[in-house]
């Protein structure tokens, strides 16, 4: 697995906010309602994914000062990852799912 960095601003598709680029890091989901989209599946970054759905925010994992993780699954075709959570992002969200 090879990492292809892609900083990217993107708008979220299920909230429809703007989501831009962390500083220093890379953001893959929308830090208000936290869901994500399926588009790499060979690794960060490949872009290869073929069913593009969203990723559902299911829960988080791990704790203060070691680190969040966003634990996502895919609506359509039920793929989990975890993805590191960032400053930003509003875990209460995820906790509540």
């Amino acid at each position: 697995m090879v990492f292809i960095a892609q900083q990217e601003p993107f708008t979220c598709e299920h909230c429809h906010s703007p989501v831009t680029p962390l500083p220093r890091s890379y953001r893959n989901h929308c830090p208000k309602c936290l869901y994500s989209k399926h588009v790499d599946d060979s690794g960060p970054g490949s872009r290869d994914a073929a069913c593009h759905g969203l990723m559902k925010p299911t829960g988080i994992d791990g704790q203060a000062g070691s680190g969040f993780v966003v634990m996502h699954e895919c609506v359509t075709c039920g793929k989990l990852e975890r993805n590191k959570a960032a400053e930003d992002d509003d875990l209460t969200l995820a906790s509540s799912t």
